[in-house]
């Protein structure tokens, strides 16, 4: 970042502030305190802080007044307006002077190590893309649990293409037969080398390689490397990306991934108004993403689902009347009673669904980050599962006709001498179908309220209430006159009324057995974890033993990955500190020890 000021003298000077990797390219010869300032960042990056370089230069007045056209002209030029105005700030930002370099301590908000496990325990792939220095990036994966100690960690810091794909190529050969498989390793590369790995004939290697790692640090690394690494993963992994962020320099990933998550706070609201979603602190992502995404995922499955089953099940029975009536074209329902099946009758059981049902608590959600698996999977929403729903509501408009058509077979004849007329035979299913598409909501809604039953018991009473008053408009308003009587036709019948309690009830048995089944033998983590919280019980044990297996053979194929030794010896580190972060909770000094290295006695240093 560079400013240009007019000093009180008249003077025009350039300040510039940045990473010692990116102000360094630009400084001029005979640097007094190059040397020793890089000595210095190095040393306050292993102790885990922040640095920044600043450098100042002298501007000619007619050096300034050429560079202020070209820079006119960059900001706007039409296409390309971001790399123009790079290529001018590039012509100015030249035979810099170094003054010095800033380090502060950046301690990890609240929450972060615990949130970053809950991740990785939901089998969900951690990148850390940062523009520190490579040691300070270590440290704070160690502190923020990212890398755990004992975890061989791979560096990778090249300075040219050849030697980039030499040690990828290396690595891949070590991965052997475990590559594009998790292994207990992680990986740490450098802006610069990343710039190589990029490139297009080592990308697909370097990807591979990164694939194979549990955890990914890229340090030094730009926002333009930030976002092409997130595109790198979407159109090559086919990935569903999720990058979060709380600075400027983190807008261009935020908008490269699928889901944007902006942190707001003191490095202002530029990530948060670029995001999808903002929140205060990085610890509420696992609450956005265990209990409101696993959640949403679960209601909109149901929702889009249960909304093409009451629509097929309804106007395919038109279908199968077409075939009686040697397709006319006469329809079986009234007009205005097909135009308010979504609108009224049908209308909240998917509303109800789509609000306020659960699979599990929110407490055990963010308890237990393995329920979110079943989200990652898609179980809940593919193509089978998608044409399962289709057939089974054909299915169901096959049993509704046919059974109704079979019990009036042989016409109802009334004290009055009336027989059932066409609407009688299409009223009847109507309401079945009603009924049925409601009881069908009810077994598929994990969360039963109060707002649920009277979603669903009022829907039915809203299409007898509807029939009652619809059929009575005749001649007072001039509709519907084909409907008048047609309530007292249909609720004097006895064979309607016998209908209603069988019909819907034999058409889901079948829905009903397999639900019973699946739940009895075939029962997931989730509904084993509903039905403890059914019983108030700690469902703690049913996901321990869920997950046990997979942990154990987890940990055999890692045994085998680490058999055979990796055969980098000068590319390991294990560094069994984290000091960056020591001051915190739990951190690798204890409190205790820490507090006796102070000195009483002494006064503390005051500021300038």
């Amino acid at each position: 970042m560079s400013v240009i000021v007019r000093t009180p003298s008249g003077k025009i000077k350039l300040y510039c502030k940045g990473a010692d990797t990116v102000l360094y390219e630009r400084l001029g010869d005979n640097q007094t305190y190059r040397d020793v300032t890089l000595g210095q960042l190095e040393q306050f990056a292993t102790s885990g802080l922040r640095t920044l370089c600043c450098a100042v230069a002298d501007i000619p007045d007619d050096v300034y007044t050429e560079w202020k056209k070209t820079y006119h002209t960059a900001s706007i030029s039409l296409q390309y307006r971001e790399k123009n105005l790079e290529a001018a700030a590039e012509l100015i930002e030249k035979n810099l002077m170094l003054l010095g370099a800033t380090a502060i301590e950046d301690r990890l908000q609240e929450g972060v190590p615990e949130a970053i496990a809950s991740l990785l325990k939901a089998d969900i792939k951690v990148w850390m893309l940062t523009g520190d220095k490579q040691e300070t990036a270590i440290n704070i994966g160690y502190a923020c649990r990212l890398l755990t100690h004992g975890m061989p960690v791979l560096l990778v810091n090249e300075d040219s293409l050849d030697s980039t794909r030499e040690t990828v190529s290396r690595h891949m050969h070590d991965f052997g037969e475990h590559l594009k498989h998790l292994n207990e390793v992680a990986l740490v590369i450098d802006g610069q080398t990343l710039k190589y790995a990029l490139s297009c004939d080592v990308r697909q290697s370097f990807l591979d390689v990164a694939m194979s790692c549990k955890a990914v640090i890229c340090c030094r690394v730009s926002p333009l490397q930030k976002s092409e690494i997130v595109e790198m993963v979407k159109i090559s992994v086919h990935a569903i990306t999720l990058a979060i962020g709380d600075g400027a320099n983190d807008v261009a990933m935020i908008q490269a991934a699928h889901v944007g998550v902006g942190i707001s706070g003191v490095e202002g609201l530029q990530a948060a108004c670029a995001s999808d979603y903002s929140i205060a602190q990085f610890r509420f992502l696992t609450k956005l993403l265990f209990v409101h995404g696993a959640w949403s995922y679960s209601r909109l499955t149901k929702l889009i689902l249960y909304s093409f089953h009451k629509n097929v099940c309804l106007y395919v029975i038109e279908l199968w009347f077409a075939i009686l009536c040697g397709f006319s074209g006469q329809t079986l329902f009234e007009r205005w009673t097909i135009g308010l099946y979504n609108v009224i009758f049908t209308a909240f059981p998917p509303l109800v669904i789509g609000l306020f049902d659960r699979s599990c608590s929110a407490e055990n959600m963010q308890r237990f980050p393995a329920l979110y698996k079943t989200s990652q999977s898609g179980q809940l929403f593919n193509v089978k599962v998608f044409w399962l729903w289709i057939s089974s509501a054909a299915v169901h408009s096959i049993l509704v006709f046919w059974m109704t058509m079979g019990i009036i077979r042989h016409d109802v004849v009334w004290s009055s001498g009336r027989t059932g007329d066409n609407y009688f035979f299409g009223n009847m299913v109507y309401t079945y179908v009603v009924v049925l598409v409601c009881l069908k909501a009810g077994l598929e809604i994990d969360a039963w309220t109060t707002i649920t039953h009277l979603a669903l018991w009022g829907s039915i009473l809203s299409w007898f209430i509807f029939l009652g008053i619809y059929c009575n408009f005749w001649p007072t308003i001039p509709i519907a006159s084909e409907m008048l009587g047609e309530d007292k036709i249909l609720l004097s019948s006895g064979v309607f009324w016998m209908g209603l309690i069988i019909i819907p009830v034999l058409t889901l048995i079948g829905d009903v057995t397999y639900k019973v089944i699946n739940r009895s033998l075939f029962k997931t983590l989730a509904e084993e974890v509903r039905a403890k919280e059914l019983a108030n019980e700690d469902p703690a044990t049913v996901v321990y033993r869920a997950t046990k297996h997979t942990l154990t053979e987890t940990a055999r194929l890692l045994k085998n990955v680490f058999r055979k030794p990796l055969r980098v010896p000068n590319q390991e580190i294990d560094l069994q500190h984290g000091y960056a972060f020591s001051q915190e909770e739990h951190g690798v000094i204890p409190h205790s020890e820490l507090i006796r290295l102070y000195d009483t006695t002494k006064s503390k240093p005051e500021g300038l």
